[in-house]
């Protein structure tokens, strides 16, 4: 099996003494890990951080086995966020969250483009947590956990919707579930369209509501709990108010 596209960098570890094993997100393969000769060395990994936009020469002997990669740089990558720690942190959590709850060897072009917008807005400091949760959002709908929150699920309106039911992903209206709202995850009005602005404690309230379905939906159901680049990544957010 081979394919030529360009793709993200997830991860990299080393493997013998010259080679890495690379964890790819390609928008028609979809996640798929690669031996690359000469992955350790200085040349190489500077392009094989989390993040890093490359183009991929893969080959398989069969779809199951480990492939083999040549890889080369497209663009600056996650250097231009060098003076950036908190986008930079935010980066390492996305490729995380991406590793985690995909399935390696199946196509999710969503997924893929979802991620690419994110790597564009780390580079607008006041906008990309919120932006992160809209990823996540997205993430689960390509997995096919997408969240419903086009109507209230117990009156039909759709107006007023600032709760999710943690069972079911469904939104709830103000007054329907005002006597249920301690038991309700709050949907802030920027996960329901681009143009509502931010208030104080939105992005959390949404970091909480998209990791609360990332959970239970994802990573439960693997018996690995959320990645912990990502609560590192709330940690940070959380002492630099952003949150």
């Amino acid at each position: 099996m081979d394919f030529h596209e360009d793709a993200f960098v997830l991860s990299a570890r080393a493997h013998g003494d010259t080679g890495a094993v690379v964890d790819l997100l390609s928008e028609t393969h979809g996640r798929r890990a690669a031996y690359v000769a000469g992955g350790a060395s200085r040349k190489m990994k500077p392009f094989l951080q989390a993040g890093a936009r490359v183009q991929v020469d893969y080959r398989a002997r069969t779809s199951d086995h480990l492939g083999a990669a040549r890889l080369e740089p497209v663009g600056e990558g996650p250097s231009g966020l060098f003076d950036d720690p908190l986008a930079l942190t935010g980066l390492s959590a996305a490729a995380a969250v991406v590793q985690g709850a995909l399935p390696e060897r199946e196509p999710h072009p969503g997924a893929f483009l979802a991620f690419e917008a994110l790597m564009t807005a780390f580079q607008a400091p006041e906008v990309w947590p919120a932006i992160f949760v809209r990823f996540e959002m997205g993430l689960l709908e390509d997995l096919g956990f997408g969240l419903d929150l086009t109507r209230c699920a117990s009156t039909g309106v759709v107006d007023d919707l600032v709760y999710v039911s943690p069972r079911t992903g469904r939104a709830v209206s103000r007054e329907a579930g005002q006597p249920y709202a301690d038991r309700l995850l709050r949907l802030p009005p920027f996960m329901l369209g681009a143009q509502a602005g931010l208030s104080d404690g939105d992005v959390g309230a949404g970091f909480d509501l998209t990791g609360h379905f990332l959970e239970a939906f994802v990573f439960n159901p693997q018996n690995r709990p959320l990645p912990p680049a990502r609560v590192w990544m709330l940690d940070k957010l959380r002492v630099a108010d952003r949150l």
